[in-house]
């Protein structure tokens, strides 16, 4: 198979954890003889610096000619005063948008080996394995109007939170689907006592249950969800959630696993699908060798399973994951004591790959 996919590094710690996760899909794409194609481009402050804008045309066209999108981390302390359309974060608003990818799913497993890395205790969290399901392309984060007010200095900021019986219906249907394949339980997490959106989010998703009879669907509120995922992570499955819920919702489940460094997420539905792990750009750490590259390795599964239908191989690299897991190696968000750089861990995982070939010719 072709493999087309546009790799935009970004910013901070971007280039670095993105750097490893195009190394094992190489090496992936060789263990299966695919033809790998790979393009980088630049985006978020990178491409401010560069050409004067987050998302610059050349980096649009060349993700809408892909057949998925490789994604860093954007943004940095230097751009936090930049205007409204000219900040890191607009491109990734403005490229979910164009890619059309409305499911934004955002798998939180909690492995054996890192229930010491959990703040969590470990009967807590031993076992949890959910994927969050987020509306991505409505809400809050779209909605107008929306804006400022005042003479000089503002007096009055207004968003608009708006959602419409189609929008719901097609994410409802991924969760649903999804749920289907897993354990076939859905939690629908709205604010339904109080937001008429979440009104009539509760209502669409009850109508499209009707087509999914066996899997089990429940309402929650979105604090009593918060609640619930520290509580007792395991009764969870599937959660389907509007944008900003399921913003907040994910990061707060990242530390289930020990670190959002863990975290990879998929945003599908549209012409291109769109991977990138769950964390930030981390400034801080840029450049130190610390930057955990699993969710970033992670990620290049998901988009071997969801663009490219390579279950096989996807199951392969997350399983070299749990084997480099298994012999004790960590990155530093992992671990307080001493810890594999992150050029150290894409190796390991490439040579747990390597393992696997091994162990199947035997």
């Amino acid at each position: 198979m072709d493999l087309k996919i546009a790799v935009l590094p970004g910013d901070g710690i971007g280039p670095e954890v993105t750097a490893e996760a195009v190394k094992v899909l190489r090496f992936i794409a060789d263990e299966f003889d695919h033809k790998l194609e790979l393009n980088e481009f630049p985006i978020g402050g990178t491409a401010l610096d560069q050409f004067g804008e987050p998302l610059p045309e050349s980096t649009l066209k060349a993700c809408l000619s892909s057949r998925a999108v490789l994604l860093g981390a954007v943004g940095g302390p230097k751009y936090d005063k930049a205007p409204r359309g000219s900040k890191p974060e607009d491109a990734l608003l403005a490229l979910r948008r164009a890619l059309g990818g409305f499911a934004n799913l955002r798998p939180v497993k909690v492995f054996d080996e890192l229930l010491e890395a959990s703040p969590l205790k470990a009967e807590t969290v031993r076992g949890c394995d959910l994927v969050i399901v987020r509306e991505l392309l409505g809400g809050l984060y779209y909605g107008t109007p929306r804006g400022q007010e005042g003479a000089g200095s503002p007096w009055r900021a207004f968003n608009t939170m708006t959602y419409t019986v189609s929008e719901i219906e097609r994410i409802a249907r991924v969760a649903f689907d999804l749920a289907h394949k897993r354990r076939r339980k859905l939690t629908s997490v709205d604010k339904a006592n109080v937001l008429e959106t979440s009104e009539l989010w509760r209502s669409v998703v009850n109508r499209v249950s009707h087509d999914y009879p066996q899997v089990e669907l429940e309402h929650m509120l979105v604090d009593t969800c918060a609640m619930q995922l520290v509580q007792n992570p395991r009764r969870f499955d599937v959660v389907l959630t509007e944008n900003m819920f399921g913003d907040i919702l994910s990061d707060e489940a990242s530390v289930l696993a020990g670190s959002i460094g863990m975290l990879s997420s998929a945003s599908i539905g549209g012409k291109v699908g769109l991977y990138e792990p769950v964390h930030g750009s981390a400034p801080d750490i840029a450049g130190s060798g610390k930057a955990n590259p699993l969710g970033a390795i992670q990620s290049a599964a998901l988009a071997l399973r969801y663009s490219f239908g390579l279950e096989t191989e996807a199951r392969r690299l997350e399983s070299a994951v749990s084997r480099v897991l298994a012999r004790g190696i960590r990155s530093a968000d992992l671990t307080a004591a001493a810890y594999s750089k992150t050029t150290e861990i894409g190796t390991a995982v490439r040579e747990a790959i390597a393992d696997q070939r091994q162990s199947m010719r035997a």
